[in-house]
């Protein structure tokens, strides 16, 4: 690839990631000044040349989420006065997308809004990673690739050759995701049914599937306190269940979420690195991280080849 063509950037969300990226396709990252003033104001300069180029922004809009949200608008707006000839925003994770429709009277669609912002920052498209909700790409007027965490999730797992395994979905949302893998798997399927009294605060009610003596991998798509994680981790076990490990593609793992993961009778919990970790949860043994670089990496180049985007798409 013609490094005068392509440039990849990144803000301070996620830099290491961006960075694996780039190694990924023998790239250099693209210099920019991503700094704050006194007040907490966002001070962004794009440091290189981007004349005619087409530009990449890896940047989840992970904890502090508004810090965040807003480094990648300036940035890409900073782009599109460079006169970029294409800027896609790469979010490894979509933060507000579990606000994606009015639940309660007198409530934002929050998704919507973001996305709406990022299109009006300048975006041509934009290059997501398991997002909660997949309708939220009908939330933006440009393309939008949607991958999922399931290649790499699979790669890891599958050479392991898990004996009497049942993949499970920690609420019934979930199914799709957790049917797709256990598909892949070539293993039942088991479903956990709760009932979720207010945010961050779940109760489980009920296991639907055989789980007796079985090896059992909950899936799910992001681990925010942990709660319904180890609350279905501990259902699972009451029903018989030999061992229960989980994975999920975001570890956004807020509050008590580590100490929680620590504390239960879960055996492992793999994620991304779509969003850092933290160094308490860095620390944990019971959390092993994968790289979904390379799987964005070659996004990025399908897309700037103008090539299929869809075999990734599994």
């Amino acid at each position: 690839m013609n490094p005068d063509r392509i440039k990849i950037f990144t803000g301070s969300a996620n830099p290491e990631l961006a960075r694996e990226i780039c190694q990924d396709l023998e790239l250099e990252m693209g210099q920019a000044q991503v700094k704050a003033f006194a007040d907490g104001e966002n001070n962004i300069q794009i440091q290189e040349n981007v004349r005619g180029a087409d530009v990449f922004v890896v940047q989840p809009t992970s904890t502090p989420v508004n810090h965040h949200i807003m480094e990648i608008l300036f940035m890409i707006q900073a782009l599109k006065l460079s006169s970029a000839e294409r800027i896609t925003a790469v979010l490894p994770y979509y933060g507000y997308a579990r606000q994606d429709r009015k639940d309660k009277p007198r409530v934002p669609i929050s998704a919507k809004l973001v996305a709406t912002l990022i299109e009006a920052a300048g975006a041509d498209r934009v290059l997501a990673l398991d997002l909660h909700a997949a309708q939220i790409q009908g939330f933006f007027d440009i393309p939008v690739d949607h991958l999922f965490g399931t290649p790499v999730m699979i790669d890891y797992f599958k050479p392991l050759e898990i004996r009497n395994l049942t993949v499970v979905s920690p609420d019934a949302g979930g199914v799709e995701r957790a049917r797709a893998f256990a598909k892949r798997l070539n293993a039942p399927l088991a479903i956990i049914d709760k009932r979720r009294e207010e945010a961050n605060v779940a109760e489980v009610m009920n296991v639907i599937g055989k789980v007796k003596d079985r090896n059992c991998l909950m899936v799910d798509d992001l681990i925010d306190t942990a709660g319904t994680l180890v609350k279905g981790a501990k259902a699972l076990l009451e029903h018989g269940a030999a061992s229960v490990s989980a994975c999920a593609t975001h570890p956004v793992l807020s509050g008590p979420a580590v100490d929680r993961i620590a504390r239960s009778q879960l055996k492992e919990v793999v994620v991304t690195n779509s969003i850092p970790l933290g160094k308490k949860a860095q620390q944990c043994s019971k959390i092993k991280v994968l790289s979904v670089a390379p799987l964005l990496a070659r996004a990025v180049q399908s897309i700037h080849e103008e090539t299929s985007v869809s075999i990734l798409f599994v």
